[in-house]
C-alpha cells in the first residue's frame, strides 16, 4: 500500500478523500452508524479534508480534494433521489444515476470552494506557529460555512446534508437556539480544523500552543452542553391531543386514477376510527401532504361532505394536505396547501378552498413543484404530476385550534429553518406566534431509504432552534412527535399504515435564533473573512 501511495500520490489522495467523504455521508442520521458516533465521525472525516486542503501545495489541489470529498459524500448521502427519478419519475436507470451524480458534483463545488478560500487566506505549513494554526482553523470554518450558506440559498437553495445535522445529539447542539444550524456547523468545522492543525512533522518540536484551536472547540462543546440545560421556552395553554395519520400509500398508486379512490377511502377510515382502548379522543387529526391527489374542486362534493361529517362525528379539527385551485383577482392560482376544518365548515368552503385556516407552501421544490427557467425539457422527461405551483406568502397566520397555534410547513420546507421563523414571531398586529410546528410530507417518493431518517434529524434541529415541539405527519414515515429539546417522544414505524396518538404541549417564548435568524452567525462569518482578508498579506509574508 505504501509503495502504491508513493507511486500514485494523486490517486491515493483522491481515494482517501472519497472514502472520508463517503463515511461523512453516514453521519446525518442513525443507521448504519449509531447516533452516539455521528458527531465524532463527522468531525474526524472533515478533519482529514481540512488537513488536505489547508496544507495543499496549490489552490487547484485544494479544490480537487474538496470536490472529491463532497462529491462522494453527496452521491452516497443523496442516493435516494434515484428512487424518485427512476422508480416514480420514469427516468431510465442511466439517466437517473446521471441526475444524482450531476447534482452531487454541482453542489460539491460550494463547500470545496470554501476550503479553497481558507487555503488562500491561511495556508498551513509545517513550520507554522500557533497563531497561524489558529488562523487556519478560523479560516476553514468561516470559508466552509460561507459557501455552505450560499449552497443553501442560491437558486432557492439545497442545504440537505448540512454538517450541523450530524450534531443534533452532540454538545454543539446546545448552540442551536442561539446560532441555528449554521452556527452548529461552524463549530463542527472549527473543531475539525482544530484537529487538522495539530499536524506536524515527526521531527518538529512539540508546542502545546498548537492545540489552541482544538482546546477552544472543547470549550465551545462544554458551553453548548451547559446551554442545552437552559429552558428557552415555557408551556403555553393546555396540551393538545393529536392523531397523526400515516397512510403508507404506495407512490406508484397515489396518482393512479384507478386507485385514487382506494387511497382516499383509506385516509377517511384512519381519520374516522374511534380511539383505541385507553386512548383519549383526538382534538386534532393531522394527515400527510397531498392526501387528495387532485385539486379540491375536482373532488366530488359528496366526498367533501364525508370529510366534514368525519370531523363532526369525531368532534375534531382535521388538518390535511391538498393541492388547491382558486381564482384570485381574476387569475387561476394553484398551490400545494394544507387546510384545517371542523364539523361547522361548509362543503362549499371546502370545495372552493376558501377555508378560514389555510397554509400555502412558500418554498417550492424545483422541477417537482415549479419549473426553473430553461428546464422544461427536463420536466418533460419525468412522469411526476403537479409540477407548477404558485408560492404562498412569507408569513401566514398559524392555525388557531383549541388554544394552540399550529405553524404548518410542507415537505422539505423545514429544511430552511430561517423561513419558519416569521410564523413563530408575533404578528405585526401583536398576535402571538406559533406554539407548535407541524410538518406534513409525502416521502413516498423516496421509498424506505435514508431520506426518511435524515428528514427526522432535520425536524429535530428545527425544534432545538425554536424551542417549539414539532409534529410530523407523513405518508410513509417517519411520522413523529418531537419535543422542544429535540427528543423524539413518539415515532411510527416507517412503511406501515398506522395512526399515532400523541399529546403535545404548546410553548411560548423566543430563542435568540428565532429573534435574529441567521444574521448573527453569518455576520460573524463575514466579519471573520474580512478580517482574514485584511491581514492576509502581512500574515503570508511573515
Amino acid at each position: 500500500m505504501t509503495a502504491l501511495t508513493t507511486r500514485y500520490p494523486r490517486a491515493a489522495g483522491a481515494a482517501l478523500m472519497a472514502v472520508a467523504g463517503a463515511i461523512q455521508a453516514l453521519t446525518f442520521a442513525p443507521g448504519p452508524l449509531p447516533d452516539g458516533l455521528l458527531a465524532l465521525a463527522q468531525v474526524a472525516m472533515l478533519a482529514i479534508l481540512a488537513r488536505r486542503q489547508l496544507a495543499a501545495p496549490s489552490l487547484r489541489q485544494a479544490l480537487r480534494d474538496g470536490w472529491v470529498f463532497h462529491f462522494a459524500c453527496y452521491a452516497l448521502g443523496l442516493y435516494w433521489l434515484y428512487v424518485s427519478m427512476h422508480d416514480y419519475g420514469g427516468l431510465s436507470a442511466p439517466l437517473a444515476v446521471a441526475g444524482v451524480l450531476a447534482l452531487s458534483g454541482f453542489i460539491a463545488l460550494f463547500p470545496a470552494a470554501g476550503g479553497v478560500l481558507a487555503r488562500w487566506l491561511a495556508p498551513l505549513t509545517a513550520d507554522a506557529g500557533p497563531p497561524r494554526r489558529l488562523r487556519a482553523a478560523i479560516a476553514f470554518a468561516c470559508g466552509y460555512i460561507a459557501l455552505e450558506w450560499v449552497r443553501g440559498t442560491l437558486w432557492t437553495g439545497f442545504p440537505w446534508l448540512n454538517i450541523g445535522y450530524a450534531h443534533v445529539d452532540s454538545p454543539f447542539a446546545g448552540w442551536a437556539p442561539v446560532l441555528g444550524v449554521y452556527g452548529v456547523a461552524w463549530l463542527a468545522a472549527f473543531a475539525a480544523a482544530g484537529l487538522a492543525v495539530l499536524w506536524r512533522p515527526v521531527d518538529a518540536p512539540r508546542d502545546p500552543r498548537q492545540g489552541v484551536a482544538a482546546a477552544l472547540a472543547i470549550v465551545a462543546a462544554l458551553a453548548g452542553w451547559g446551554m442545552s440545560r437552559i429552558e428557552w421556552s415555557r408551556p403555553d395553554g393546555a396540551p393538545l391531543r393529536v392523531r397523526l395519520v400515516q397512510g403508507n400509500i404506495e407512490q406508484s398508486q397515489k396518482f393512479d386514477p384507478a386507485l385514487m379512490e382506494k387511497g382516499l377511502l383509506q385516509h377517511m377510515n384512519q381519520a374516522s376510527m374511534p380511539p383505541g382502548p385507553g386512548e383519549p379522543a383526538p382534538q386534532v387529526i393531522i394527515l400527510p401532504e397531498t392526501v387528495l391527489p387532485v385539486f379540491q374542486d375536482q373532488l366530488d362534493p359528496r366526498a367533501w361532505s364525508v370529510w366534514r361529517r368525519i370531523a363532526e362525528e369525531r368532534n375534531a379539527t382535521i388538518v390535511m394536505g391538498v393541492p388547491l385551485h382558486r381564482v384570485v383577482d381574476g387569475r387561476d392560482r394553484y398551490t400545494n396547501s394544507a387546510v384545517a376544518f371542523d364539523g361547522s365548515t361548509s362543503v362549499e368552503a371546502l370545495r372552493t378552498g376558501e377555508v378560514a385556516m389555510r397554509y400555502d407552501k412558500q418554498h417550492l421544490v424545483p422541477w417537482g413543484e415549479f419549473v426553473p427557467p430553461g428546464f422544461h425539457w427536463f420536466v418533460r422527461l419525468l412522469d411526476i404530476p403537479l409540477g407548477d405551483f404558485d408560492r404562498g406568502d412569507v408569513r401566514q397566520a398559524p392555525f388557531d385550534i383549541d388554544g394552540q397555534r399550529l405553524a404548518l410547513n410542507i415537505c422539505y420546507e423545514d429544511l430552511f429553518g430561517e423561513e419558519l421563523l416569521p410564523a413563530i414571531r408575533p404578528a405585526p398586529d401583536g398576535a402571538p406566534g406559533a406554539s407548535i410546528l407541524v410538518n406534513i410530507s409525502n416521502l413516498g417518493w423516496f421509498g424506505d431509504t435514508w431520506a426518511l431518517r435524515q428528514h427526522l434529524q432535520i425536524g429535530r434541529m428545527r425544534t432545538l432552534e425554536t424551542a417549539r415541539p414539532m409534529l410530523a405527519a407523513t405518508n410513509t414515515g417517519l411520522t413523529a412527535s418531537i419535543a422542544p429539546d429535540g427528543r423524539v417522544l413518539a415515532e411510527a414505524p416507517p412503511m406501515r399504515m398506522t395512526a399515532l396518538p400523541v399529546t403535545v404541549q404548546g410553548m411560548a417564548g423566543l430563542t435568540p435564533y428565532v429573534r435574529t435568524g441567521n444574521s448573527v452567525i453569518m455576520g460573524l462569518v463575514a466579519f471573520g473573512l474580512l478580517a482574514l482578508v485584511a491581514t492576509r498579506r502581512r500574515t503570508v509574508q511573515a
